[in-house]
């Protein structure tokens, strides 16, 4: 874990250079049969671990709630001005670290742990269809392969909506 988070903040020399970054991780809370976030628990440990003396790490538990994650999220970017933001999730499918290319605002018809959906279907309201990372995830792949790190990388186009939609269809 250490390692391949190592590569996010350039103490591999990806960012590179001596200034401090500010980032910050967020793992999700509980949802549905989880009662524990694998999620969650990786960016604790990377928190115990650290990423070195000159990265300012800040990590945070987002509970699985639209209305607090509309809240929560902008509000730490506020508070914080981070260089860097990974909000890291957990799939059941996947048998890689999978890098997502974007991430989703409308299409979402999944109940969230307040048994809430947005009429709109969005999470952000009149927001974009999608946002792109600004980061190059393939050099981020290429970079992890290269350092011979025990770690399997892979690129992903469709982060999904997580948030499943309940028995019989409708959010």
């Amino acid at each position: 874990m250490k390692a391949a988070a190592c590569v996010w903040a350039g103490q591999e020399g990806l960012l590179g250079g001596d200034m401090l970054l500010f980032l910050f991780f967020s793992g999700f809370g509980p949802f549905g049969e989880h009662t524990v976030n694998a999620s969650w628990i990786a960016v604790q440990e990377l928190e115990k671990l650290g990423l070195g003396d000159s990265v300012d790490l800040h990590v945070y538990e987002i509970p699985v709630e639209y209305k607090t994650v509309q809240r929560l999220i902008p509000a730490l970017w506020e508070k914080h001005s981070p260089q860097l933001v990974v909000h890291v999730g957990v799939s059941g499918m996947a048998t890689t670290v999978t890098l997502e290319k974007c991430g989703h605002n409308k299409g979402y018809k999944g109940l969230d742990n307040c048994r809430f959906c947005p009429g709109s279907q969005c999470c952000v309201e009149d927001g974009p269809e999608s946002i792109d990372s600004i980061i190059d995830m393939d050099a981020v792949c290429k970079r992890v392969t290269t350092l011979g790190l025990d770690v399997s990388v892979t690129i992903s186009q469709d982060a999904g909506r997580y948030l499943k939609p309940p028995p019989g269809g409708k959010g």
